[in-house]
């Protein structure tokens, strides 16, 4: 008589301390159990080194389940991995932990960014609504004068009716935020190389280009990867170009925008800004960001925080379950996708 086989793939949890316990509830962790032979318990944060236990689990994984602090896959760590066939990311970019080395051994990806995208995008909609309406100024003098005052006058060029919104990149959050802007009584601008005249058509924008977008939108959101091309896109001349009193959001990557430009325009009052990421990432503590009141810091929280995690978690199970039955996963990352994506 033989003893039955488990024949369930093999499955590892790889991703930084304490996000597994944000990631996934004890649904995700019962889904994971029923498909895969595997602890969902058991989570990797070194695989260049690891314990005895993850190594032993590394080397009979048939897919990593991969999130924020992921551990890079070098050729080592695939060397450790034998029977290794894909990697599902429940995040956004792959870019920090995927190598060359996977794409020459054929592995497999998928990553939820487009589930990531959603709150970016939501948040970017607040951000443009906020910003024409000039709530966060409005706020501001209303906390200093605490009395009766002549907003109308004060606030003559306020409002959201037909104002001009600018889109740089048309990527999932860009085009998502073009989809939430379409209730709206406002022009929409896009600049993005890759987008011709009549996909802009399809999106109801204006295809321009960068210096154009700058000079013409009231509000001008970052949406770009970030690729050496993109590197301080939004420089001295693009910020010179944005009219007295525009806004300039960025929840793409602080690179993006050249903050040694930036700066000197939002202390002199001339530009606001929303500014969920920087360059560095934390700014120092003696950055005038956190303190100029014409502009609003978030410590890079646009993407999936809290519960928005769990959509996460759900849409990695969905391509976890596609992998489990032998299916090719339904939103692949590519090696050529990297070089237009975050």
């Amino acid at each position: 008589m033989h003893q039955a086989t488990d024949r369930r793939p093999s499955l590892l949890l790889a991703m930084g301390p304490g996000v597994a316990d944000r990631l996934l509830t004890d649904r995700h962790r019962a889904r994971v159990a029923a498909l895969f032979n595997t602890d969902p318990r058991l989570i990797a944060h070194d695989l260049a080194a690891p314990r005895a236990e993850v190594a032993a689990a590394l080397a009979g994984a048939d897919v990593l389940l991969t999130c924020w602090g992921a551990p890079e896959l070098t050729a080592e760590v695939l060397a450790a991995a034998p029977r290794l066939r894909a990697v599902v990311h429940a995040a956004g970019s792959v870019k920090h932990h995927i190598t060359q080395a996977c794409w020459d051994r054929g592995i497999s990806v998928t990553s939820v960014a487009a589930a990531n995208a959603l709150p970016v995008a939501e948040f970017t909609l607040g951000a443009v609504l906020f910003a024409g309406k000039r709530v966060l100024p409005t706020a501001r003098r209303y906390a200093q004068l605490r009395a009766e005052h002549d907003w109308h006058t004060e606030f003559d060029g306020a409002g959201n009716y037909h104002r001009t919104v600018g889109v740089i990149g048309a990527s999932r959050i860009g085009r998502r935020v073009i989809e939430l802007l379409r209730p709206f009584d406002l022009r929409v601008l896009l600049h993005d190389p890759y987008v011709d005249d009549a996909e802009a058509a399809a999106l109801s924008v204006e295809r321009t280009g960068l210096d154009d977008l700058c000079a013409r939108a009231d509000i001008v959101t970052v949406h770009a990867p970030e690729v050496p091309a993109t590197r301080h896109m939004i420089g001295a001349r693009q910020l010179a170009l944005m009219a007295d009193g525009a806004t300039l959001i960025n929840t793409s990557r602080g690179s993006l925008v050249d903050e040694d430009a930036l700066l000197p325009e939002l202390v002199a009052g001339r530009l606001d800004a929303v500014l969920d990421v920087t360059e560095p990432e934390l700014p120092p503590a003696g950055s005038p960001l956190y303190d100029l009141p014409n502009v609003l810091l978030t410590p890079h929280i646009a993407g999936s925080l809290g519960g928005e995690l769990h959509r996460l978690a759900d849409r990695a199970l969905d391509e976890l379950e596609r992998f489990a039955a032998g299916l090719p996963f339904a939103d692949p990352v590519r090696p050529r996708d990297l070089d237009t994506s975050a």
